[in-house]
């Protein structure tokens, strides 16, 4: 007997109370709380009630507050005069199953057969389909996470007994008040009819709204509807993440510049400010057969390219997509080659210079104009150098890692190089200023690109 009651309460925990724990305690899929201030939230369940809810209905339009009805869909085809006027009204509508019945009781092809009878209920009524759903007592089980996929699951940061007529309207309100916080979403019950509910309960709680609301909205707090809030939480959201990527953006470009001091980056000074820097350096990759069969080897001296990272952060915004981007920055690379060039040639301490090399993961284009690409040899450098680069394009791009999910096969980082030898027979020094392209010319560079 004892073996079967563990097998009992292990079966419960797994289908229904460890899920519930997880969405009530660290509001795992669900929305609980905001992040917007004084707003609050108002939600009322187990409506609508043919004595309770048009007098609710009543005191929200006295104040001009909006809210949230989370309704059962059975009571929403026995009073479909209700549902219309709440919506009329400018309330949101959410589903709060069928019938008041929680889904630790029923199979997950129930929970559906619930949900679906009360999405045509509403929909038929007021022609929108609900897509916010609160679940009885918020108890789920754990196949309910498969609904997040149809549905905004709602809860509460503030629930206070107003089932239970015992301490009248001064409970219901001192609990409101004294629970009150910033972003507040409040859970109320527009009816009594529920399992272990009072029947008058709603009447106490009516009065309780009423100074609550009075009080809320002297103390300068603002009442929205669950999807407007959520909306304006996500506003603010990426208010907050837009200063914490420009604060994450300057700490780079401050790391950047004290990597080029500390290893002698220098500019190739032909732009103001520089787009490109290099270094000279040491090869230490596998040996690479370049394109005009030149062989780079383990110990040849090599000019490091480098991209101002400021500069690639302004280049990377202004552009309509990475290969836009990647375009524009071949096209500088072109032009900036006869300068690298002249440097080689004309400082005594480079002559001995074998190839130009970088490594990027913007590298679209880059044969057309002399590169040999290629793919880093897999190892720790190779999985640290993708690490590091799609962490600064994830940084310098506006809309951060968002913008380089659909792109992660192309963004894989290669070794580009380019012997001297080929560098100085393609690239010849300019005799004066570099030429530089016109807006049309362009365009027909950036077009021959895209189609090629």
């Amino acid at each position: 007997m004892n073996l079967l009651l563990g097998y009992i309460i292990g079966a419960l925990s797994v289908y229904s109370i460890i899920p519930t724990m997880l969405i009530r305690l660290f509001g795992i899929g669900a929305y609980k709380k905001g992040e917007t201030g004084r707003f609050i939230a108002l939600t009322f369940d187990d409506g609508p009630d043919p004595f309770y809810t048009p007098r609710l209905l009543d005191l929200l339009k006295h104040f001009g507050v909006k809210s949230t009805f989370f309704v059962l869909g059975s009571k929403a085809e026995r009073y479909p005069e209700l549902i219309k006027r709440m919506n009329a009204e400018g309330h949101l509508i959410g589903l709060h199953n069928y019938v008041h019945k929680a889904n630790i009781f029923m199979t997950p092809r129930g929970i559906r057969r619930q949900l679906l009878q009360s999405i045509e209920a509403v929909e038929r009524i007021i022609g929108v389909r609900p897509e916010f759903y609160r679940p009885p007592w918020g108890v789920i089980n754990v196949f309910d996470f498969l609904l997040l996929t149809r549905f905004r699951l709602i809860l509460w940061s503030i629930i206070v007994g107003d089932w239970k007529s015992r301490g009248g309207k001064q409970k219901v309100k001192n609990r409101l008040i004294s629970k009150l916080k910033d972003g507040a979403v409040i859970v109320l019950h527009d009816s009594g009819q529920t399992l272990g509910a009072d029947w008058d309960a709603p009447s106490h709680m009516l009065e309780a709204l009423e100074e609550f609301v009075s009080e809320a909205l002297s103390k300068g707090y603002s009442f929205m509807r669950v999807d407007e809030k959520m909306m304006l939480d996500g506003q603010v959201k990426k208010q907050k993440h837009r200063h914490f990527r420009q604060l994450l953006a300057y700490l780079w470009h401050s790391w950047d510049r004290l990597f080029h001091l500390c290893f002698g980056v220098k500019p190739i000074g032909y732009a103001d400010p520089p787009f490109f820097l290099f270094r000279v350096r040491r090869y230490l990759g596998n040996e690479v057969v370049l394109s005009d069969n030149e062989i780079l080897r383990c110990g040849d001296r090599v000019m490091e390219l480098h991209l101002n990272n400021e500069i690639l952060a302004r280049l990377v915004s202004e552009s309509r997509s990475l290969v836009h981007c990647a375009v524009r920055i071949i096209q500088m690379v072109k032009e900036a080659l006869p300068y690298m060039h002249e440097i080689l040639k004309r400082d005594p301490r480079y002559h001995n210079v074998k190839a130009i090399y970088g490594i990027t993961m913007i590298h679209q284009g880059a044969e057309r104009i002399g590169f040999t690409v290629m793919n880093l040899p897999d190892g720790w450098f190779s999985r640290l150098t993708r690490i590091y680069l799609r962490s600064l394009l994830s940084v310098i791009h506006p809309d951060g890692s968002a913008r380089l999910k659909g792109n992660k096969a192309a963004l894989k980082p290669k070794l580009l190089a380019m012997s001297v030898h080929s560098l100085k027979k393609k690239y010849p020094i300019p005799a004066g200023d570099l030429k530089s392209y016109t807006a049309n010319e362009q365009q027909e560079s950036l077009v021959h690109y895209f189609h090629s």
